[in-house]
């Protein structure tokens, strides 16, 4: 069986890698008033791809402010369905992901929700609660629609664990910063270095450090080793207390950073 071509998103990282660039990626919760004009606003201002949170009523994974980001959209009334009707009249021009648990691609069932991914231009989607020995058939899925499944890696994995999860990333390697839940944190870990130089030793896919990187600060040091970054609360914390446009001046600010140096 022969490798599947890379897709949208991976074939764009990797041409902006090769010219030098780190890559930005924000996200933002879909469904939170104001999301559509944070991700135009992130989009404009330099971020890469950008990620798109499906609020879920249990997020393993999410720490305060994306818990209560997830609240207020849930309360709101927000629904995957909702917000992905809402991703078609976005027009931007970088490649979009969705991040959700499995219980939302589970109830749709995997087929019928990678169709919706691509009826609504999703390039990617990020499922955190999906282990690797269990992502048989969610990938096969994917693979046919041609939606990349970003993989996850753990500071904790062993050593033969990293390559088969670098096998089976499509679109970039998501370097999980640090044990815990996402939120903004004084210093980025030493674990999301760590991780990031043993997964780039052992993957050509593009590696980028997500989970506990709060600044342009220490998104600037994750990237002295990674290929870039995923940065949620630090940019849903300014959509929920400032708006969108505080969401475009931040994501500006990260941007000069990483291409200053």
């Amino acid at each position: 069986m022969t490798a599947q071509a890379p897709g949208a998103m991976e074939v764009g990282f990797r041409a902006k890698r090769a010219s030098g660039r780190k890559l930005l990626v924000p996200y933002v919760t879909g469904g939170l008033t104001g999301w559509q004009l944070a991700v135009r606003a992130a989009a404009a201002a330099g971020a890469d791809a950008i990620e798109i949170g499906i609020p879920f009523s249990d997020p393993v994974m999410d720490g305060p402010i994306i818990q209560q980001a997830s609240q207020r959209a849930l309360e709101g009334g927000a629904t995957p369905v909702s917000i992905l009707r809402e991703v078609r009249d976005l027009d931007v021009s970088v490649p979009l992901a969705v991040m959700t648990y499995y219980n939302t691609v589970h109830h749709a069932g995997p087929e019928r929700f990678a169709a919706q991914l691509v009826a609504a231009g999703i390039a990617a989607a990020i499922v955190p609660d999906l282990p690797l020995e269990e992502a048989a058939p969610w990938c096969t899925a994917a693979d046919a629609a041609r939606v990349e499944t970003v993989m996850l890696a753990a500071p904790t994995a062993p050593d033969d664990r990293l390559p088969r999860i670098a096998a089976r990333a499509r679109g970039f390697v998501y370097s999980v910063g640090l044990l815990g839940v996402t939120g903004e944190r004084a210093r980025l870990a030493a674990s999301a270095t760590a991780l990031a130089a043993r997964l780039k030793a052992i993957t050509d896919v593009p590696v980028l450090v997500g989970v506990g990187v709060s600044n342009e600060a220490q998104a600037y040091e994750a990237t002295r080793v990674a290929d870039g970054v995923v940065m949620g609360a630090s940019v849903v914390r300014r959509l929920m207390e400032a708006g969108p446009e505080a969401v475009g001046d931040y994501v500006a600010q990260v941007r000069a950073a990483l291409d200053a140096h």
